[in-house]
């Protein structure tokens, strides 16, 4: 009898990894026509390494189009010589419910980006938009699920913007501490793979002790990456609740995704890891 038992549940949970479906999105996008590493703050970033800017438009415009042949709808924030970090448009804003709460950079060499997407969302109608007192760093540090907004602190996002964006979208949130500085936003070491079923994957090792009993806690069924993954930028991924587009290179996860239900979608978008970016990093979804 227990293997009878074993074998239908084993055929319950794959039943259930295939009831997956996509939800059409809407993501804000910048080209990287001025993309270029002349500075240097984060680990990743190497101004002696050169940039191939044709390869890297190249690369983001395939991002770009698996998303519109995903059915997502992409609209463009029009890129500025003097900003060449615009193309990491997840850490301009964070939109929940049609609501905006704009963001604050911790560095010099990105505080214009952040009134560039204000303008942006003032100019598309949006009517609720907040301009911060405290550093964050958009969706950088803030990734949304089901039940809560998450929110990473220790390199770039200050913990008083956590209680900033707690009394903006009027969702708890919860403070996550980053310790390895590889991993320097929450968007590079956490994904939300479901934001309908809080279901996430993470690479714990980019947390603190204290924050990994936390995700352990709320997600106790997350995917957990490992390391070779995460170094690949593997958790800087997104997904529309069906497919995950991240990067060809972390190629660990992509099993383990599938027999979840998922569709993983592989890209190179090596040239934009330079500037310590990938999928999510390019990308800013605009929810309600």
């Amino acid at each position: 009898m227990a293997v009878t038992h074993d074998a239908c549940a084993i055929t319950l949970r794959e039943e259930t990894a295939v009831s997956r479906d996509a939800s059409p999105r809407r993501y804000l996008m910048c080209p990287p026509a001025h993309f270029r590493v002349t500075y240097s703050i984060n680990p990743w970033m190497d101004p002696a390494k050169p940039v191939d800017v044709p390869l890297a438009v190249a690369q983001w415009e395939d991002l770009r189009d698996r998303y519109t042949a995903l059915g997502h709808t992409v609209s463009l924030l029009d890129p500025r010589p003097d900003l060449p970090d615009m193309v990491f448009a997840a850490n301009g804003a964070t939109v929940v419910d049609g609501r905006v709460l704009g963001a604050r950079f911790a560095h010099q060499e990105r505080t214009a980006e952040a009134g560039a997407h204000l303008t942006w969302f003032r100019a598309q109608g949006y009517a609720d938009v907040q301009e911060p007192a405290h550093v964050n760093e958009g969706e950088g540090d803030f990734a949304v699920t089901a039940s809560y907004i998450l929110a990473g602190r220790g390199f770039r996002s200050s913990p008083l913007a956590h209680d900033e964006a707690q009394e903006f979208f009027g969702r708890p949130v919860i403070g996550l501490d980053l310790v390895d500085p590889r991993y320097y936003h929450l968007d590079t070491a956490l994904c939300v793979l479901d934001d309908a079923a809080d279901e996430i994957m993470y690479y714990p090792e980019a947390f603190s002790p204290g924050s990994r009993s936390v995700l352990a806690r709320l997600f106790p069924d997350a995917l957990i990456a490992a390391g070779d993954d995460a170094a690949a930028l593997g958790l800087n991924a997104v997904s529309d609740g069906l497919h995950v587009l991240l990067p060809s290179a972390a190629a660990g996860l992509f099993a383990p995704l599938r027999a979840r239900g998922f569709e993983p979608v592989g890209l190179d978008l090596s040239e934009l890891l330079k500037g310590g970016g990938s999928v999510k990093c390019c990308t800013q979804e605009l929810r309600g």
